[in-house]
């Protein structure tokens, strides 16, 4: 037995209060931890930063919308100008994945609550229910993630023998073999997770970083649009917008006409753009993770392409947090725009991704006056409501709405990684999977230095060979 979790992560046998973990896992009662016996105990496992701050970016460079600018490129890590050259190799032979240490932490706190809250002392049933189900859900979060690094988009033709992720339910140090089970099987696991869960979950959402119904309601109509069935999804984004409306904090779309304007509470603007509130504190976020953000300023390799600034109409107040200049540096060519904030990838459940998904939904399912409702009811926060409506020609028709609603989703999400998890789904639609991908990159004179296409067995992560060593037998992606 080696002190090192076999998938590639280090575990703790105990865990404290803060989830610290030791490097001799033997030891059984830590000096100056204390270990979980309590129900009080294992709620506070749940109040840990290490469940919010997931440290995976790497979805940002891997998405479309975005280019490279040398010099600025050219001095970037190697994984960073791997991933947006779609390499197939990220990591170094030695390196962990960073797309994997954070969740996988988090599934072994998971799995010890629900594990171990049957035997805990005091606290009531209904407690134990309540933690327990938002351990779950908080699982099918971190597993969903994982299958849409990992594993191939949902293919209902293919899902059953598609290679996704090792299932992991038990909190046990000393197991160490590890098999892939399908796209399917992991699909069906979080599906089963949320809906467990869902039932004993806090009705109303108390704290952001804190699993409720609105937030677990969400997740399962993004996994169930994820595999490409609309008409299951629709019901619960119904059920975790209306479960928002109805939250013990203040949850609501921000309105960028009010916290722009003179004496906004998105004011000053500064280095780092419009003052945007932290995750824990943002009226928006649902379901709080994140993870730092340093290509929306400190790193200046990554812009908006022209063809994504285009997507934007002048009056879109969402340009305000771009900036024609590099971080503390000279204006970028070719019309390129840097991203100045939020300083972190919000990428928890937001409720302008259930409003767009929503309109997605319907649109899908022919119900086209709600799609354009729910799409405006975004965008009439995000600019004047003059400019707000969807275009009568294209609110019509639902291939071009639905192509209306994608390209929404850029506008609010460009530079913040949701751009590659719908390319991801979009690769398997028969009315996308034509789309060519690729990313440019741009000389500091703003002629083309290089293009890049992005191959289709490229669109899951393989993982590294230091995984790989650990795990003899166990199938790469190619």
């Amino acid at each position: 037995m080696t002190n090192r979790f076999k998938i590639g992560v280090v575990l703790a046998a105990v865990i404290s209060f803060a989830c610290s973990c030791k490097k001799d896992f033997l030891e059984v009662t830590p000096k100056g931890r204390l270990i979980a016996q309590k129900v009080s105990d294992y709620n506070l496992l749940l109040n840990n930063l290490d469940m919010v701050n997931i440290s995976t970016n790497s979805q940002v460079a891997m998405s479309d919308e975005i280019a490279a600018v040398q010099p600025y490129f050219d001095g970037a890590s190697l994984k960073t100008q791997r991933l947006f050259r779609w390499d197939a190799i990220i990591y170094e032979a030695s390196e962990h994945a960073t797309e994997m240490d954070m969740p996988m932490k988090n599934i072994y706190t998971f799995n010890k609550i629900i594990q171990e809250l049957p035997t805990a002392t005091d606290g009531t049933a209904e407690q134990k229910r309540s933690i327990a189900a938002e351990a779950m859900a908080g699982r099918a979060w971190t597993y969903f993630l994982l299958v849409n690094y990992f594993g191939k988009p949902y293919d209902a033709n293919t899902a059953g023998t598609d290679l996704g992720f090792p299932i992991l339910t038990k909190a046990d140090v000393t197991e160490n073999k590890f098999t892939r089970a399908s796209v399917k099987e992991v699909y069906e696991f979080i599906i089963n997770d949320l809906n467990r869960a869902i039932p004993d979950l806090p009705a109303k959402t108390t704290h952001s970083m804190r699993m409720s119904k609105a937030a677990a309601e969400g997740l399962l109509g993004k996994v169930y649009l994820f595999m490409g069935k609309p008409e299951l999804a629709l019901p619960h984004f119904d059920a975790s917008l209306l479960a928002a409306a109805n939250s013990a904090i203040p949850l609501a779309l921000y309105d960028y006409n009010k916290t722009l304007a003179s004496g906004g509470e998105f004011l000053p603007i500064g280095s780092y753009g419009p003052s945007y509130p932290s995750a824990v504190n943002n009226r928006e976020c649902v379901y709080n993770k994140q993870s730092s953000n340093f290509w929306t300023f400190f790193y200046n390799e990554f812009v908006i392409d022209k063809k994504t600034v285009n997507l934007f109409e002048s009056t879109d107040l969402r340009l305000k947090f771009y900036s024609r200049n590099a971080y503390y540096g000279p204006e970028y060519p070719a019309g390129l725009l840097r991203k100045m904030g939020p300083t972190s990838l919000q990428y928890g459940i937001l409720l302008s991704d259930l409003y767009l998904l929503r309109a997605e939904c319907k649109a899908r399912l022919g119900d086209l006056t709600g799609a354009k409702a729910d799409v405006e009811q975004l965008r009439k926060n995000r600019m004047p409501s003059a400019n707000a409506f969807v275009p009568e020609a294209i609110a019509g028709q639902q291939l071009a709405l639905l192509n209306f609603i994608l390209e929404e989703r850029i506008r609010e999400f460009a530079l913040s990684g949701y751009r590659w998890f719908d390319m991801r789904r979009m690769s398997v639609d028969p009315l996308f999977k034509a789309t060519t991908y690729t990313h440019t990159l741009y000389a500091a004179t703003g002629a083309v230095a290089g293009t890049f296409t992005l191959k289709p067995e490229r669109f899951v992560l393989r993982f590294p060979q230091k995984v790989m060593d650990q795990n003899a037998g166990m199938e790469n992606n190619p």
